[in-house]
């Protein structure tokens, strides 16, 4: 089965992906979904305002199309359903957005579409090349061709519907966004918070040495503590499995075999062959390869670490030698550079594996769904060379497998068999990482935990916070020690516990070993140099920090940015306003959702 529907598309890459509300309403809200039949096949309805059926299926075949462009045609089941969610989602926002701007009477005039449609065109236009002088949009031209006889009424018709939308959204988002100013003093502590670095030694007060023993936890602790947070202990549906599975990943091989294209591809540019025209044939980046690889212009971390780096190295005009992100490998070339801002181009290769490999791929597959049907899963899986794994548990919280991926599929299928009866073994699942048959093992549907089924983990829950609580005292002992004369290599090494060094990091970056924005971090920054912190605690773990050094942010270079950092710390902003602004709506609406029992899943 999976070799006849397998497509030859790749997998769906992207390098990017600007999404939110701004950004949504600029471009346009799209179909109007109570669509044109409405009061007929009603599939909800937001404050009274019906939801077709013919809508709804009209915005996921829009959708779908859409993924199918990017993937080549293959879309996973998964995929299909995130599809669906997303069209309900949409379909709301935009009657919500449309009320919301009758209610706020907000309207346009024929001199204001004229005004924008002269001056204003619409992104899908300014791409067009006959709009174009030296790779770059003329208003000129355009203008000539909307006052000649090329401009059909067709395309006039379509240019107006698209302004009599775009108009009235951009002046909703004037109005939520009146008045939004970031002070410098605002912008300097944000620009601080991303620019200033810490290094740090550290003390990881490690559980396993400060507090070995396990403390006794009492019947009465546990109950007590299950009275105090019984609200919490919500059970989603979970399901136990025996997943036999066959990986999908990459192998180093198939790694090996991208460069060398890339590396072809790199030597067919240098040797004279036109950079668009070859990113329009290999690029993969569906958001950039039909305009040649544009990727427009972009601030220093926009893109991935290595992208970045490339992107603001690279000599102006030259090809990069093929650059490995987690996307694939990419070919850059950096057009232009000013300040703090590049325009570039590229063409994206993902490491992917042959067509022969995916025929064979597939053929154990299909070997793996027909043997676990007819001879069990265990032997099915030594059959196929599957990977097999006990005591796989599936919530709804956490519908993931790891190295498989998201199985909320197999926690649909076995809700059903639980519900309505069936075989035991699932047939052939596919997600992102891997083909897989599960058998079912035990399933309990979603409701409150009872005492003895939370029992065990609200003991572990206890043990650890005694733990910690021991920990804390032994590392203010050593904080202590250190404040009296001992170094704090020596008041560690007494306690079977070691110094790290960390750093340079700032204060809002990623950090392997401290965590984000939490009490550790703010110790690096606030503890005197070379002094130890208090008992900092995290969801990592607990730490003494000994700061190091430090490099403030450069004033200097803050007051040269200082109006680009506006612009951008304004925009997040608004779109922050945005969001919230649609969530309200949201909240404040009657939303009435018959999916469920139309499509018979009630």
């Amino acid at each position: 089965m999976m070799q006849f529907i397998r497509s030859k598309g790749g997998k769906f890459v992207t390098l990017f992906i600007v999404s939110g509300f701004l950004a949504w309403m600029v471009y346009g809200i799209g179909m109007e979904a109570s669509g044109a039949t409405v009061g007929v096949n009603e599939l909800g309805s937001v404050n009274g305002e019906d939801i077709t059926l013919q809508a709804y299926q009209e915005k996921v075949q829009q959708l779908t199309q859409q993924l199918q462009q990017q993937t080549g045609g293959r879309i996973l089941p998964e995929q299909q359903r995130a599809i669906e969610e997303q069209a309900w989602s949409q379909l709301v926002d935009e009657i919500l957005l449309r009320q919301e701007m009758a209610r706020r009477d907000i309207r346009v005039t024929d001199e204001e579409i004229r005004f924008a449609a002269g001056n204003f065109p619409p992104e899908y236009l300014m791409q067009q090349e006959i709009f174009q002088t030296d790779g770059r949009f003329d208003i000129n031209k355009y203008r000539q061709f909307l006052a000649g006889p090329q401009a059909s009424d067709e395309l006039l018709t379509q240019i107006e519907d698209y302004y009599r939308t775009q108009i009235p959204q951009s002046k909703l988002v004037r109005q939520l966004s009146a008045g939004t100013y970031v002070s410098d003093a605002e912008l300097w502590r944000d620009y601080q918070d991303r620019t200033e670095t810490a290094t740090v030694d550290l003390v990881a007060l490690d559980l396993s040495k400060l507090a070995p023993a396990n403390p006794t936890v009492t019947d009465a602790e546990i109950r007590r503590w299950y009275d105090e947070h019984k609200d919490e202990l919500e059970r989603p549906r979970t399901a136990r499995f025996t997943v036999a599975y066959i990986p999908l990943g990459s192998t180093e091989a198939d790694r090996l075999a991208t460069l060398q294209r890339a590396q072809a591809i790199r030597a067919e540019i240098a040797g004279g062959a036109d950079f668009a025209e070859v990113a329009r044939r290999e690029s993969k980046d569906p958001s950039s390869a039909e305009r040649g690889g544009d990727l427009g212009t972009f601030g220093r971390g926009q893109m991935v670490a290595p992208f970045d780096t490339a992107a603001f190295n690279l000599p102006v005009g030259e090809l990069s030698q093929p650059v490995l992100t987690q996307f694939g490998y990419h070919i850059i070339q950096v057009q232009e550079r000013t300040g703090d801002q590049v325009k570039a181009r590229h063409i994206l290769l993902p490491i992917t594996k042959s067509e022969a490999d995916l025929e064979r791929l597939d053929a154990r597959a299909d070997s793996l769904e027909r043997l676990a049907e007819t001879g069990g899963l265990e032997r099915a899986a030594r059959a196929t060379n599957a990977q097999l794994r006990q005591g796989v548990t599936v919530t709804e919280t956490l519908p993931y497998i790891a190295a498989v991926g998201q199985a909320t599929e197999a926690l649909d299928w076995a809700s059903s068999v639980a519900s309505e009866g069936g075989k035991p073994v699932s047939d052939l699942f596919e997600s992102e990482q891997a083909y897989y048959v599960v058998r079912l093992e035990g399933y309990s549907p979603k409701g409150r935990m009872t005492l003895d089924e939370a029992r065990d983990q609200i003991r572990q829950t206890l043990i650890l916070e005694k733990k910690r609580a021991v920990a804390r005292a032994e590392g203010e002992k050593l904080a202590a020690a250190v404040r009296g004369g001992q170094s704090l290599e020596q008041a560690a090494q007494a306690r079977g516990l070691t110094v790290q060094r960390a750093g340079p990091f700032t204060r809002v970056q990623p950090n392997p070993l401290l965590g984000q924005a939490n009490a550790a971090v703010g110790a690096a920054f606030g503890t005197p140099l070379n002094q130890v912190s208090q008992v900092a605690e995290t969801s990592a773990g607990l730490f003494l920090i000994r700061p190091v050094a430090r490099v403030p942010a450069d004033r200097a270079a803050f007051e040269r940015e200082k109006e680009q950092l506006r612009q951008a710390a304004a925009f997040r902003l608004q779109n922050d306003q945005g969001q919230r602004f649609m969530q309200s709506l949201r909240e404040a609406a009657d939303i009435e959702d018959n999916r469920d029992k139309i499509f018979g899943r009630a």
